[in-house]
């Protein structure tokens, strides 16, 4: 079992800066990762970003590719998403979410929310104009 545990989010205005956290705890393994997913209102859900416990591996979506930095603390088991110049668009739940063994593909898998095991209760993001 793995649990997800969000903190970070919060109100700030456009162009200012956030960073979210994901404490994870239980079982992981060198094929294990962690991806940030966010839902506005009557959206669907998106890709954010993705790392992997080992390697230097990451992974963006186009549109917070260059403002946003996800990365890992293997000793606090702990993955953060950087979030910089934040737009109102950016303005969502944004969710952590583990795959505790992802042998191949990842590149096209972790932008997909149904490669995940467990998620997270998730933070609010809200971004003022």
């Amino acid at each position: 079992q793995v649990q997800l545990v969000e903190s970070g989010g919060g109100l700030v205005q456009a162009g200012g800066s956030l960073r979210l956290s994901c404490a994870a705890s239980g079982r992981r393994s060198s094929r294990s990762f962690m991806g940030w997913f966010r839902q506005a209102p009557g959206k669907e859900r998106e890709f954010v970003a993705a790392i992997g416990w080992s390697g230097g591996s990451t992974y963006y979506a186009d549109s917070v590719k260059g403002r946003f930095t996800i990365s890992r603390d293997n000793a606090k088991n702990t993955v953060y998403l950087q979030m910089n110049s934040l737009k109102p668009e950016d303005t969502a739940h944004y969710y952590c979410a583990a795959v505790l063994n992802l042998i191949a593909d990842a590149e096209s898998r972790l932008r997909n929310g149904r490669t995940y095991d467990y998620w997270g209760q998730g933070t609010q993001v809200t971004v003022s104009s």
